[in-house]
Order: C-alpha cells, then sequence, then structure tokens
C-alpha cells in the first residue's frame, strides 16, 4: 500500500551504556537488567555476535534504542523503538530461553501510568510477530500495493495510521520465532510447545516485562491474530490468576475456534457464509445476489445456515428426498458451487474442495488465508490445490522487509535467523479451553472489554465461526455491552488492505478509549436498581 515517503531513521550517537533495575523492579530470582545501547551505525553489533568457536551466539538479555519520528492524523511526533531479548527463567532463576521483542513508545507522554500498553502477538503457533509489526499496528509498515500485493523494491515506510498515536506497543515472538531462542538445551520442549505450556511461560514474560518498563499503572491490552488469539483468550485468564494482571482488553484478530467444539452439523454448516463472500467476490452468485452489496447478502445466508442448513444436516440419512433437493440448491445458490457437487458431497462442503472447485472451470485456485488470491495448479482435477497462493505472496515481500529494517532501522544486529515460521513442532493442543478461560476472566472482571475483528474472505479463521466464538463466550448474553465484531473486506490479515488498514485501527482507537476508565471511575458491575 503505497503510504507517504519514507522516513529515514534517526539514531542518536551515543556509547554504549549499562543500567541495573532496582531489586524491586525484577523477578524473583531473576539476574541483572539487561545491557542497554544506542546503536551508532549499522555497524555497531550490540546484540549478537559470532563466539570465538564460530558458534552464532544467541543474546539473552540485551537492548538497543533507538529514535524515530511519525506522523499520525496530522500530528508530528518522536518515538523510541527499544528492540531486544528478555529472559524466560525457571523457578530458580535461571534463563531456560529468551524472546525476541519490540517495544514502541511515544517520547511526549509524561505521565504513563494513563498511557495504555498493547501486548501483542501473532499466531502459527509458530511465526513471531512480524505480520502486525510492520503490517497492522506498528509505527512503520510494509511497503504493498493498496489491495495488499507485493512490490518491489521491498522496504518499509511511515505508518500513518498506526495507534502508536494512543498507545504503546510490545510485539513479542514466543519461543522458536522470530529471533526467539531455547538457551538451556536440556529443558524438554513440552515446556514451551503446546497451548498451556506456551500461556503458562508468557504469562510469567509478561509479569517480568510489565515490572521492567515500570507499566504496572497503565491500563493494558492483549491483541492476537489468529493463533495469537488462542494464545490471548488464554493469558487473559492465566495474568489475572498468576500473575495478578488485570486486563482493560483484548482484541481478536481473526480468532480461530478458541477450543470451543463445533463438531458434527454446526461444524459443517458454519462456513457457508464465508464462501458466499467469496463467491460474491469472484462473481460467481446467481444475478440477484450478485447484484446486491456483500453486507446485504450475508445476513440471508447466515439465516440460512442457522435456522435451515444445521437442522437439515443433523437429520443425516433420514432427511426426505425434497428437503435434501432444497438444502442442496441453496447450498449451491450461495456457495457459488455445482449443485451436483453438493450432493455428491453429502450436502457437506468441505473448504479445500471450495478452494479447487469454485473456479476450477476457469483455471484457477482461491486461497485459503484470502480468497481474493489467485493459484494455478498442475491441473484442474483434484479435491484441493496444491498450495496457498496468498502465503506464498506474503512470505515474498514480508521475509526481506522485515531482516532489513530489524537490523539496518532498528540497530538489531544478529546472525540469527528470523523465523517466519520457526520449528516448534509437536505443538499439544490438548485441554484447550481457551474460550471458555476468556469468558471466565469477564465475568469475573468487569473492567475487561473484547473486540473481534474478521476479514469475509479469510477462509482459515472464518468470519462466521468468529461470531460463534462470541455466541458461545457470552451464553448468558451478560457481555452485550463489553462486546464487539467488526467485519472487513479482505482477508487473514485484514490490514494488508489499505481502506481496511485505515478503519480497522480506527476500530482498535475507539476499543481502547472505550475499554479504558475515566479517572476515578469505580470498577465494578452496576448497582441493582
Amino acid at each position: 500500500m503505497n503510504q507517504s515517503h519514507i522516513l529515514k531513521t534517526f539514531i542518536i550517537a551515543i556509547a554504549v551504556l549499562s543500567f541495573t533495575y532496582g531489586e524491586a523492579q525484577r523477578p524473583q530470582g531473576a539476574p541483572p537488567a539487561p545491557q542497554a545501547s544506542q546503536a551508532t551505525s549499522a555497524q555497531a553489533r550490540p546484540a549478537a555476535k559470532a563466539s570465538s568457536a564460530g558458534d552464532v551466539h544467541v543474546p539473552i538479555d540485551t537492548v538497543v534504542r533507538t529514535q524515530h519520528q511519525i506522523t499520525v492524523k496530522g500530528q508530528r511526533f518522536s518515538y523510541t523503538a527499544n528492540t531486544g531479548m528478555q529472559p524466560v527463567w525457571n523457578d530458580d532463576g535461571k534463563a531456560i530461553a529468551t524472546l525476541f521483542y519490540v517495544y514502541y513508545t511515544r517520547d511526549d507522554v509524561k505521565d504513563r501510568s494513563t498511557r495504555p500498553l498493547i501486548i501483542s502477538f501473532n499466531g502459527g503457533p509458530g511465526t513471531g510477530s512480524v505480520w502486525m509489526n510492520i503490517g497492522y499496528t506498528g509505527p512503520r509498515r510494509l511497503k504493498i500495493s493498496d489491495e495488499g500485493y507485493p512490490v518491489q523494491p521491498f522496504g518499509i515506510e511511515e505508518n500513518p495510521y498506526s495507534i502508536i498515536d494512543v498507545a504503546d506497543i510490545v510485539f513479542v515472538c514466543p519461543v522458536n520465532t522470530g529471533f526467539s531462542r531455547i538457551v538451556d538445551k536440556t529443558v524438554d520442549k513440552s515446556r514451551f510447545f503446546g497451548v498451556n505450556a506456551d500461556i503458562n511461560y508468557l504469562s510469567s514474560w509478561i509479569g517480568a516485562f510489565i515490572t521492567r518498563n515500570n507499566r504496572w499503572a497503565s491500563p493494558k491490552f492483549l491483541i492476537g491474530e489468529s493463533y495469537g488469539t488462542t494464545r490471548v483468550s488464554g493469558l487473559a485468564n492465566r495474568l489475572q490468576n498468576s500473575e495478578w494482571v488485570y486486563l482493560n482488553g483484548v482484541i481478536l484478530v481473526s480468532p480461530t475456534d478458541l477450543g470451543i467444539s463445533r463438531s458434527g452439523p454446526a461444524g459443517d454448516a458454519l462456513m457457508l457464509p464465508y464462501y458466499a463472500a467469496t463467491a460474491w467476490y469472484h462473481k460467481q452468485l446467481p444475478a440477484d445476489l450478485q447484484s446486491k452489496d456483500l453486507v446485504d447478502v450475508l445476513p440471508e445466508v447466515e439465516s440460512f445456515t442457522v435456522n435451515q442448513y444445521i437442522p437439515a444436516l443433523a437429520k443425516g440419512g433420514s432427511i426426505s428426498a425434497a428437503e435434501r433437493n432444497s438444502i442442496a440448491a441453496t447450498v449451491a445458490r450461495y456457495s457459488g458451487l455445482k449443485k451436483e457437487s453438493v450432493t455428491q458431497n453429502n450436502l457437506v462442503i468441505r473448504p479445500n474442495f471450495f478452494w479447487k472447485d469454485l473456479l476450477r472451470d476457469k483455471g484457477y485456485t482461491v486461497g485459503r488465508l484470502d480468497s481474493r488470491y489467485l493459484g494455478k495448479d498442475q491441473m484442474d482435477a483434484g479435491m484441493g490445490p496444491d498450495y496457498n497462493a496468498e502465503l506464498n505472496s506474503w512470505l515474498n515481500s514480508f521475509t526481506p522487509a522485515i531482516n532489513d529494517y530489524l537490523r539496518n532501522d532498528l540497530g538489531f544486529k544478529t546472525d540469527l535467523k528470523y523465523y517466519m515460521f520457526g520449528p516448534v513442532q509437536p505443538w499439544s493442543n490438548d485441554f484447550d479451553r481457551t474460550g471458555m478461560q476468556l469468558s471466565a476472566s469477564m465475568m469475573s472482571n468487569p473492567a475487561l472489554h473484547l473486540m473481534v475483528q474478521s476479514g469475509y474472505y479469510d477462509g482459515a479463521c472464518d468470519y462466521f465461526n468468529a461470531k460463534y466464538d462470541m455466541w458461545q463466550i457470552n451464553k448468558s448474553g451478560s457481555l452485550d455491552n463489553r462486546m464487539e465484531w467488526h467485519g472487513y473486506r479482505s482477508g487473514h490479515m485484514m490490514y494488508l488492505r489499505k481502506e481496511d488498514l485505515k478503519t480497522s485501527n480506527e476500530d482498535i482507537r475507539n476499543f481502547i478509549k472505550k475499554a479504558t476508565p475515566a479517572p476515578g471511575q469505580e470498577i465494578k458491575y452496576p448497582d441493582l436498581k
């Protein structure tokens, strides 16, 4: 997306200095605080270097600070990028892993007790924080076309829609993503690689980060994308119960199922509205539907899905021939597929088949994470695409940009590979209760708000399943005034499309304002009348 011209990063030339935090600012058993440095040039290498044996050195506890400027909403101001590594400690205070992070703070803020702190995670579960850092909320963003496609030369430019004007943001890379690494090779990897293990160690890390950076008094928010939504949903509960960190808000960008069961007819039917959105985008719907705007078509499909499609699938083989024929015709009408394809699949359309079949006659497949993207397979026959068209496009543009940005603009010099997708398998999804954990956190914390953001063309974490998550989290309906959902005309990373980048960041700004109590406001459920 073409933004304003790139600002040359201004880096203050100051000799490397060290500092330590007081004992009260460090977690029990933790080693001294990291060395901080002001990057002086592209040749400075304070973060990592090769050992005498030629091995790549993993910096365990370090930070590099650089100064920058940005214009957001017509206001020019400076900010600091703190780029570093903070350890994960075991119960004895020994570093067993270290996490890479980039922490942006606005410079002209005198009182950070009222300044919101946003803690940001991406997903995978094996991907780093690259995507939202240089794609969404951070002060610099990827150079891409207005619709989100790669352009050359690759690079970074100012993000005039960043939320840095209203909040400080830390982008965190979990173990074996980005530059984050395990440093104690004797530690069992299951300590990190599983839905609950991930939540447990990250909650301790966040508590230490809040202490080190003196943010206990600040309003606090978590934002996660994709698997990151599983992560932050569980973290909201773990932070509250183990670190005594009470949040103001959780933002779920393209949420997963959050461990909420939808097996059987519900799971088989809930993607139909997404199929309709994708078919509408590629002009594959009947003329009467195609002539309507997308947001006018989808409520009709949603109503059919809940009130007719799921009940019909629940009947299984007992469904009458007449009803089977009627349901097949309607599913075909809304999905853009042939009626024969629906009946041959017992009324259930699997995602892989849809991505392959929708434009099969035209020789194309559609993307999984963003179905606006087209792909070409070796042959048109088959039950699913050969590859994800959109993911290849994104890796093509994000990978060179993040490596250049971190090393040159932010001065974090290291020989470590930046893991776009790192080795985190096997990953345990046992006992995933994160959606219900988020629900419990909201019930017990009257200050906690939830916002969900979905792209209509996302087939990996589709928008209607996101709504289903919200219905189950809020079964009683008592959380209605603290929950909101927003849809965008793009895919999994809705922020890649310029129009949605602007709108979605503005939605976050409004959510932060809504979820941050006024000074002196009581945090409690309202009194009975």
